[in-house]
Protein backbone atom coordinates (compact mmCIF):
# COMPACT_ATOMS: atom_id res chain seq x y z
CA UNK A 1 0.00 0.00 0.00
CA UNK A 2 1.73 2.88 -1.43
CA UNK A 3 1.20 7.00 -1.61
CA UNK A 4 3.59 7.84 -4.73
CA UNK A 5 7.19 6.45 -4.26
CA UNK A 6 6.36 5.84 0.20
CA UNK A 7 4.57 3.22 2.08
CA UNK A 8 1.54 4.09 3.82
CA UNK A 9 2.29 3.44 7.55
CA UNK A 10 -1.42 4.51 8.87
CA UNK A 11 -2.70 0.90 6.01
CA UNK A 12 -0.64 -1.49 8.03
CA UNK A 13 -1.63 -4.27 10.55
CA UNK A 14 0.01 -4.15 13.48
CA UNK A 15 1.96 -7.16 12.33
CA UNK A 16 2.60 -5.53 9.14
CA UNK A 17 4.44 -2.91 10.88
CA UNK A 18 6.12 -5.15 13.40
CA UNK A 19 7.82 -6.42 10.24
CA UNK A 20 8.07 -3.01 9.24
CA UNK A 21 10.28 -2.14 12.36
CA UNK A 22 12.12 -4.87 12.43
CA UNK A 23 13.41 -4.63 8.51
CA UNK A 24 14.22 -1.00 9.91
CA UNK A 25 16.80 -2.38 12.63
CA UNK A 26 14.19 -0.98 15.41
CA UNK A 27 12.81 -3.27 18.29
CA UNK A 28 8.85 -4.66 17.40
CA UNK A 29 7.87 -3.11 20.63
CA UNK A 30 8.34 0.28 18.23
CA UNK A 31 5.28 -0.86 15.85
CA UNK A 32 3.10 -1.00 19.28
CA UNK A 33 3.55 2.29 20.51
CA UNK A 34 3.15 3.68 16.29
CA UNK A 35 0.15 2.27 16.29
CA UNK A 36 -1.17 3.01 19.33
CA UNK A 37 -0.49 6.42 18.34
CA UNK A 38 -1.62 6.45 15.18
CA UNK A 39 -5.25 4.29 15.96
CA UNK A 40 -6.10 4.79 19.63
CA UNK A 41 -5.38 8.07 20.13
CA UNK A 42 -5.58 8.99 16.37
CA UNK A 43 -2.34 11.07 16.50
CA UNK A 44 -2.67 13.89 13.33
CA UNK A 45 1.47 13.59 12.95
CA UNK A 46 4.38 11.90 14.76
CA UNK A 47 5.14 15.35 16.51
CA UNK A 48 2.44 14.14 18.60
CA UNK A 49 4.23 10.88 19.70
CA UNK A 50 5.58 12.05 22.74
CA UNK A 51 7.40 8.11 23.59
CA UNK A 52 8.95 8.16 19.95
CA UNK A 53 12.50 8.98 19.59
CA UNK A 54 12.91 11.99 17.00
CA UNK A 55 15.69 9.20 15.58
CA UNK A 56 12.72 6.86 14.40
CA UNK A 57 10.11 9.70 13.56
CA UNK A 58 12.93 10.89 10.84
CA UNK A 59 13.11 7.44 9.67
CA UNK A 60 9.74 7.21 9.48
CA UNK A 61 9.11 10.13 7.65
CA UNK A 62 11.59 9.08 5.45
CA UNK A 63 10.14 5.89 4.29
CA UNK A 64 6.03 6.38 4.95
CA UNK A 65 3.40 9.03 4.38
CA UNK A 66 1.16 9.94 6.90
CA UNK A 67 -2.57 10.27 6.06
CA UNK A 68 -3.81 12.90 8.62
CA UNK A 69 -6.95 14.88 7.04
CA UNK A 70 -7.88 18.28 7.68
CA UNK A 71 -11.46 19.45 6.81
CA UNK A 72 -11.44 21.86 4.07
CA UNK A 73 -15.52 22.70 4.76
CA UNK A 74 -17.70 21.90 7.81
CA UNK A 75 -21.38 21.75 7.47
CA UNK A 76 -23.64 22.23 10.33
CA UNK A 77 -27.40 21.49 10.23
CA UNK A 78 -29.57 23.62 11.89
CA UNK A 79 -31.99 21.50 11.97
CA UNK A 80 -30.53 18.11 13.82
CA UNK A 81 -26.75 18.95 14.31
CA UNK A 82 -25.75 16.56 11.73
CA UNK A 83 -21.94 17.80 10.43
CA UNK A 84 -21.21 17.30 6.41
CA UNK A 85 -16.97 16.94 5.88
CA UNK A 86 -15.16 17.88 3.12
CA UNK A 87 -11.76 16.66 3.27
CA UNK A 88 -8.31 17.24 0.73
CA UNK A 89 -6.53 14.51 0.43
CA UNK A 90 -2.45 15.02 -0.38
CA UNK A 91 -3.03 14.74 -4.03
CA UNK A 92 -5.61 17.24 -3.98
CA UNK A 93 -8.66 15.05 -4.48
CA UNK A 94 -11.46 15.56 -2.50
CA UNK A 95 -14.12 13.82 -0.14
CA UNK A 96 -16.89 13.83 2.17
CA UNK A 97 -17.97 12.09 5.30
CA UNK A 98 -21.11 12.96 7.52
CA UNK A 99 -21.26 12.36 11.23
CA UNK A 100 -24.75 11.87 12.73
CA UNK A 101 -25.88 12.13 16.55
CA UNK A 102 -28.14 9.58 17.46
CA UNK A 103 -29.51 8.10 21.10
CA UNK A 104 -27.67 5.20 20.46
CA UNK A 105 -24.24 6.83 19.87
CA UNK A 106 -22.84 9.24 17.20
CA UNK A 107 -22.78 7.51 13.58
CA UNK A 108 -20.21 8.38 10.92
CA UNK A 109 -20.73 7.52 7.02
CA UNK A 110 -17.32 7.69 4.86
CA UNK A 111 -16.63 7.58 1.18
CA UNK A 112 -14.42 5.18 -0.46
CA UNK A 113 -13.60 6.15 -3.51
CA UNK A 114 -12.85 9.38 -4.69
CA UNK A 115 -16.22 9.62 -7.45
CA UNK A 116 -17.81 6.61 -8.34
CA UNK A 117 -17.98 5.04 -11.43
CA UNK A 118 -21.22 2.63 -11.02
CA UNK A 119 -23.57 5.49 -12.43
CA UNK A 120 -26.51 5.50 -10.35
CA UNK A 121 -29.30 7.62 -11.91
CA UNK A 122 -30.04 10.02 -8.25
CA UNK A 123 -26.32 10.30 -7.06
CA UNK A 124 -24.31 13.00 -7.00
CA UNK A 125 -21.46 11.38 -6.27
CA UNK A 126 -21.13 9.33 -10.10
CA UNK A 127 -21.63 12.46 -12.06
CA UNK A 128 -18.04 12.73 -12.95
CA UNK A 129 -17.22 8.87 -13.23
CA UNK A 130 -14.18 7.53 -10.31
CA UNK A 131 -11.10 9.63 -9.87
CA UNK A 132 -9.26 6.61 -7.53
CA UNK A 133 -9.78 4.41 -4.99
CA UNK A 134 -8.88 5.42 -1.26
CA UNK A 135 -6.35 3.67 0.42
CA UNK A 136 -7.17 2.12 3.85
CA UNK A 137 -5.80 4.99 5.93
CA UNK A 138 -7.87 7.78 4.06
CA UNK A 139 -11.04 5.90 4.58
CA UNK A 140 -10.16 5.55 9.06
CA UNK A 141 -8.86 8.79 9.14
CA UNK A 142 -12.15 10.76 8.15
CA UNK A 143 -13.54 9.28 11.32
CA UNK A 144 -10.48 9.85 12.93
CA UNK A 145 -10.38 13.79 12.08
CA UNK A 146 -14.00 14.05 12.49
CA UNK A 147 -13.38 12.61 16.44
CA UNK A 148 -10.27 14.70 16.10
CA UNK A 149 -13.03 17.74 15.11
CA UNK A 150 -15.86 16.93 17.74
CA UNK A 151 -14.36 15.41 20.62
CA UNK A 152 -16.32 12.62 20.74
CA UNK A 153 -16.55 8.96 20.09
CA UNK A 154 -17.58 6.95 17.41
CA UNK A 155 -20.03 4.45 18.12
CA UNK A 156 -21.23 3.17 14.56
CA UNK A 157 -19.18 3.41 10.92
CA UNK A 158 -21.44 3.35 7.37
CA UNK A 159 -19.25 2.63 4.29
CA UNK A 160 -21.90 4.46 2.36
CA UNK A 161 -20.55 8.15 1.04
CA UNK A 162 -19.39 8.84 -2.19
CA UNK A 163 -17.83 5.57 -4.01
CA UNK A 164 -19.11 2.36 -4.00
CA UNK A 165 -17.20 0.09 -1.67
CA UNK A 166 -17.06 -3.52 -3.50
CA UNK A 167 -15.37 -1.49 -6.00
CA UNK A 168 -12.30 -1.10 -3.62
CA UNK A 169 -12.66 -4.24 -1.89
CA UNK A 170 -9.03 -5.60 -0.90
CA UNK A 171 -8.79 -1.84 0.80
CA UNK A 172 -12.06 -2.30 2.41
CA UNK A 173 -11.22 -5.34 3.70
CA UNK A 174 -8.03 -3.92 5.05
CA UNK A 175 -10.06 -0.72 6.17
CA UNK A 176 -12.36 -3.20 8.11
CA UNK A 177 -9.60 -4.86 9.88
CA UNK A 178 -8.16 -1.79 11.60
CA UNK A 179 -11.29 0.03 12.20
CA UNK A 180 -12.61 -3.09 14.72
CA UNK A 181 -8.57 -4.42 15.80
CA UNK A 182 -8.80 -4.26 19.76
CA UNK A 183 -5.37 -2.45 19.40
CA UNK A 184 -6.99 0.63 17.87
CA UNK A 185 -10.35 1.67 17.61
CA UNK A 186 -12.06 -1.45 18.57
CA UNK A 187 -15.13 -0.67 16.69
CA UNK A 188 -17.22 -4.33 16.73
CA UNK A 189 -17.96 -5.70 13.57
CA UNK A 190 -21.37 -5.45 14.25
CA UNK A 191 -22.07 -1.38 14.17
CA UNK A 192 -20.11 -1.58 11.07
CA UNK A 193 -22.65 -1.52 7.85
CA UNK A 194 -21.23 -1.39 4.16
CA UNK A 195 -23.50 -0.63 1.18
CA UNK A 196 -23.27 -1.73 -2.19
CA UNK A 197 -25.31 -1.43 -5.23
CA UNK A 198 -24.56 -5.21 -6.08
CA UNK A 199 -21.31 -6.39 -7.17
CA UNK A 200 -22.60 -10.28 -6.78
CA UNK A 201 -19.19 -11.65 -7.36
CA UNK A 202 -17.58 -9.79 -3.80
CA UNK A 203 -20.68 -9.98 -2.13
CA UNK A 204 -20.10 -13.69 -1.92
CA UNK A 205 -16.24 -13.28 -1.26
CA UNK A 206 -17.14 -11.20 1.31
CA UNK A 207 -19.88 -13.71 2.72
CA UNK A 208 -16.95 -16.38 2.93
CA UNK A 209 -15.09 -14.39 5.29
CA UNK A 210 -17.97 -14.77 7.61
CA UNK A 211 -17.29 -11.52 9.18
CA UNK A 212 -20.49 -9.79 11.00
CA UNK A 213 -20.93 -6.81 9.50
CA UNK A 214 -24.10 -5.42 8.17
CA UNK A 215 -24.61 -5.88 4.15
CA UNK A 216 -27.07 -2.78 3.06
CA UNK A 217 -28.06 -3.05 -0.68
CA UNK A 218 -28.66 -0.49 -2.78
CA UNK A 219 -31.93 -1.94 -4.50
CA UNK A 220 -34.38 1.04 -5.53
CA UNK A 221 -36.51 -1.17 -7.67
CA UNK A 222 -38.56 -4.58 -7.80
CA UNK A 223 -37.82 -5.90 -11.48
CA UNK A 224 -34.95 -5.99 -13.59
CA UNK A 225 -36.47 -3.67 -15.78
CA UNK A 226 -37.19 -0.82 -13.50
CA UNK A 227 -33.70 -1.30 -12.00
CA UNK A 228 -32.08 -0.88 -15.32
CA UNK A 229 -33.20 2.53 -15.22
CA UNK A 230 -31.86 3.56 -12.38
CA UNK A 231 -29.13 1.56 -11.80
CA UNK A 232 -26.53 0.39 -14.39
CA UNK A 233 -25.01 -2.36 -12.30
CA UNK A 234 -28.11 -4.22 -13.38
CA UNK A 235 -27.19 -4.53 -16.95
CA UNK A 236 -24.56 -6.66 -15.46
CA UNK A 237 -26.44 -8.78 -12.16
CA UNK A 238 -30.50 -9.60 -12.61
CA UNK A 239 -32.43 -9.20 -9.84
CA UNK A 240 -32.45 -13.51 -9.00
CA UNK A 241 -28.51 -13.22 -8.98
CA UNK A 242 -28.12 -10.03 -6.38
CA UNK A 243 -31.16 -11.85 -4.16
CA UNK A 244 -29.19 -15.72 -4.58
CA UNK A 245 -26.06 -13.66 -3.62
CA UNK A 246 -27.55 -12.10 -0.34
CA UNK A 247 -29.02 -15.43 0.71
CA UNK A 248 -25.68 -17.19 0.19
CA UNK A 249 -24.64 -13.87 2.70
CA UNK A 250 -27.16 -14.55 5.94
CA UNK A 251 -26.10 -18.42 4.87
CA UNK A 252 -22.74 -17.69 5.75
CA UNK A 253 -22.70 -14.94 8.21
CA UNK A 254 -25.90 -15.33 9.69
CA UNK A 255 -26.34 -11.24 9.15
CA UNK A 256 -29.93 -9.89 8.30
CA UNK A 257 -29.78 -7.77 5.08
CA UNK A 258 -30.57 -4.44 4.47
CA UNK A 259 -32.24 -3.30 1.70
CA UNK A 260 -31.88 0.74 0.87
CA UNK A 261 -35.00 1.43 -1.13
CA UNK A 262 -35.04 5.43 -2.21
CA UNK A 263 -38.29 6.61 -3.07
CA UNK A 264 -39.01 8.65 -6.33
CA UNK A 265 -42.19 10.18 -7.04
CA UNK A 266 -43.82 8.01 -9.94
CA UNK A 267 -40.94 6.29 -10.43
CA UNK A 268 -40.32 3.29 -8.20
CA UNK A 269 -43.28 4.44 -4.95
CA UNK A 270 -46.64 2.63 -6.50
CA UNK A 271 -48.75 0.13 -5.38
CA UNK A 272 -47.89 -2.26 -7.31
CA UNK A 273 -44.54 -1.31 -6.66
CA UNK A 274 -44.59 -2.59 -3.11
CA UNK A 275 -46.47 -5.58 -4.18
CA UNK A 276 -43.38 -6.01 -6.55
CA UNK A 277 -40.50 -5.39 -3.62
CA UNK A 278 -42.86 -7.75 -1.12
CA UNK A 279 -42.97 -10.71 -3.57
CA UNK A 280 -39.45 -10.02 -4.41
CA UNK A 281 -37.83 -10.51 -0.59
CA UNK A 282 -40.18 -12.71 1.18
CA UNK A 283 -39.14 -15.30 2.83
CA UNK A 284 -35.50 -13.38 3.12
CA UNK A 285 -33.61 -12.81 6.37
CA UNK A 286 -34.02 -8.64 5.73
CA UNK A 287 -35.02 -5.39 6.36
CA UNK A 288 -36.35 -2.30 4.06
CA UNK A 289 -34.56 1.03 4.75
CA UNK A 290 -36.92 3.66 2.68
CA UNK A 291 -35.31 6.61 1.73
CA UNK A 292 -37.30 9.16 0.63
CA UNK A 293 -34.86 10.47 -2.47
CA UNK A 294 -32.91 13.60 -1.94
CA UNK A 295 -33.11 15.42 -5.15
CA UNK A 296 -29.91 16.28 -7.17
CA UNK A 297 -29.97 19.41 -9.62
CA UNK A 298 -28.53 17.75 -12.20
CA UNK A 299 -31.42 14.97 -12.70
CA UNK A 300 -35.28 15.44 -12.34
CA UNK A 301 -36.35 13.09 -10.13
CA UNK A 302 -38.38 14.50 -7.23
CA UNK A 303 -39.31 13.13 -3.42
CA UNK A 304 -41.98 11.07 -3.11
CA UNK A 305 -45.08 12.89 -0.95
CA UNK A 306 -45.32 11.40 2.44
CA UNK A 307 -48.44 9.73 1.88
CA UNK A 308 -47.14 7.75 -0.80
CA UNK A 309 -44.07 6.65 1.49
CA UNK A 310 -46.50 5.98 4.36
CA UNK A 311 -48.80 3.63 2.15
CA UNK A 312 -45.45 2.08 0.28
CA UNK A 313 -44.67 1.35 4.46
CA UNK A 314 -47.38 -0.16 5.08
CA UNK A 315 -48.37 -1.91 1.94
CA UNK A 316 -44.73 -4.05 2.66
CA UNK A 317 -45.76 -3.95 6.50
CA UNK A 318 -49.17 -6.20 5.49
CA UNK A 319 -47.04 -8.46 3.87
CA UNK A 320 -44.55 -9.23 6.56
CA UNK A 321 -41.54 -7.62 5.48
CA UNK A 322 -39.73 -5.38 8.13
CA UNK A 323 -39.57 -1.97 7.03
CA UNK A 324 -38.30 1.48 8.30
CA UNK A 325 -38.35 5.04 7.20
CA UNK A 326 -34.82 6.60 7.22
CA UNK A 327 -35.06 9.57 9.36
CA UNK A 328 -33.70 12.24 7.30
CA UNK A 329 -29.96 13.65 8.13
CA UNK A 330 -28.48 17.34 6.86
CA UNK A 331 -31.01 17.77 4.50
CA UNK A 332 -30.15 21.41 4.36
CA UNK A 333 -26.32 20.80 4.33
CA UNK A 334 -26.11 19.16 1.17
CA UNK A 335 -27.47 15.61 3.05
CA UNK A 336 -26.61 13.22 -0.18
CA UNK A 337 -23.93 11.47 -1.50
CA UNK A 338 -21.10 13.84 -2.98
CA UNK A 339 -23.34 17.14 -3.09
CA UNK A 340 -20.94 18.91 -1.23
CA UNK A 341 -17.78 17.79 -2.92
CA UNK A 342 -19.15 18.89 -6.66
CA UNK A 343 -20.81 22.14 -5.33
CA UNK A 344 -17.24 22.91 -4.10
CA UNK A 345 -15.51 21.77 -7.16
CA UNK A 346 -17.91 24.14 -9.23
CA UNK A 347 -17.28 26.44 -6.13
CA UNK A 348 -21.19 26.77 -6.23
CA UNK A 349 -21.95 27.19 -2.69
Amino acid sequence: METGSKKDIKSFTLDQLKEEMEAMGEKSFRAKQLYEWMHKKQAAGYEEMTNISTALVSKCKECYSYTALVPVRVQESKIDGTRKYLFELADGNMVESVWMRYQHGNSVCISSQVGCRMGCRFCASTQDGLERNLLPSEMLDQIYAIIRHTGERVSNVVVMGSGEPMDNYDNLLQFITLLTDENGLNISQRNVTVSTCGIVTRMRQLADRRLQITLAISLHAATDEKRRQLMPIADSYHLDELLEACAYYFAQTGRRITFEYSLVRDVNDTDEDARQLSALIRGLNCHVNLIPVNPIKERNYVQSERRAVEAFKNKLEKNGINVTIRREMGRDIDGACGQLRRRYMKQDY
